[in-house]
């Protein structure tokens, strides 16, 4: 059975501390996709002659969740508390569960910010549940040529299971969360049947490209496509070249306390955060630059 359109949101653009990103979820239609919280998409022109410290996003501190960075364009260079320190490229993946807390930065590469060029990512923010939040922080990357693809019938479409495990098709990536994270290429005309248990919440983002999504429609890029959960399957022919990122998630149906870089389930474990993260429990992250 056909999964229904629940909503389509346009990707609105938003001011993250001078930092433009567009940001589908949440949005003034809905405020979560349990387990998902946020997602960001970011496209960042940058100028040649710059420092590495210069530009990206400086350390600071996360707990309770995990942060992930889908890499489109460039790259982006991680550093943490735990210390990692590493850079993914275009089609990978850096997945950091914050556990019980850690301190991190998101930054261009040395070379990227020295003679410019084009970062594009999405940042995704998925729930870790209740049991699991105050466990260590963990950092795992995945670059493209590690992510286990895929091809459509008609091999004009490419599947990424980045994280999760789909079509027989299993991702190295651990998460606490059950989760489906699927990055589909689609050639013009290409068509592709994306079949997802009801028990998952389903979200697709559509990055680039018109889409045609059956029963429903034409969709425009930078649009947010959000399922009820009464089917499972949902059916895309891309229109031209595109790109789109498929979610699917068990939800946790867990309370929810967020404050900034911090997502718990009380407001007394937020206020211990935010403790935690002043007195020095969740690290100290020290970037060197050459």
């Amino acid at each position: 059975m056909n999964r229904t359109v629940k909503l389509i949101s346009y990707a609105q653009e938003v001011d993250m501390g001078g930092f433009p990103v567009r940001q589908p979820l949440p949005n003034r239609l809905i405020n979560q996709l349990d387990p998902f919280l946020l997602l960001h998409h970011a496209e960042v022109k940058y100028s040649a002659g710059r420092k590495q410290s210069q530009v990206g996003v400086g350390p600071h501190p996360h707990r309770g969740f995990s942060p992930v960075s889908f890499i489109y364009r460039g790259g982006v260079h991680h550093r943490d508390s735990m210390g990692n320190d590493h850079v993914v490229m275009e089609g990978g993946l850096q997945w950091m569960n914050s556990g019980r807390g850690t301190i991190h930065s998101e930054r261009p590469p040395k070379d990227m910010a020295e003679n410019g060029g084009v970062q594009e990512f999405i940042q995704l923010w998925i729930n870790t549940p209740k049991a699991k939040k105050m466990e260590p922080a963990s950092y795992q990357p995945l670059t493209k040529e590690d992510t286990p693809t895929f091809f459509s019938e008609d091999k004009k479409v490419s599947v990424g299971v980045q994280v999760g495990e789909y079509n027989g098709v299993k991702s190295p990536v651990k998460s606490d969360t059950e989760i489906i994270a699927l990055r589909a290429d689609f050639q013009k005309d290409g068509v592709f049947t994306f079949k997802l248990e009801k028990k998952f919440n389903v979200f697709a983002y559509v990055l680039n490209g018109e889409i045609n999504l059956e029963n429903y429609g034409l969709v425009e890029e930078k649009s947010l496509i959000v399922f009820n959960q009464d089917g499972d399957i949902f059916t895309i022919t891309a229109k031209e070249n595109s790109q789109t990122l498929v979610l699917a998630g068990v939800p946790l149906n867990e309370p929810l306390e967020t404050h900034g870089p911090f997502v718990m389930n009380t407001t007394t474990e937020i206020m211990e955060a935010i403790r935690d993260y002043q007195t020095g429990k969740m690290g100290v992250l020290i970037e060197e630059f050459n």
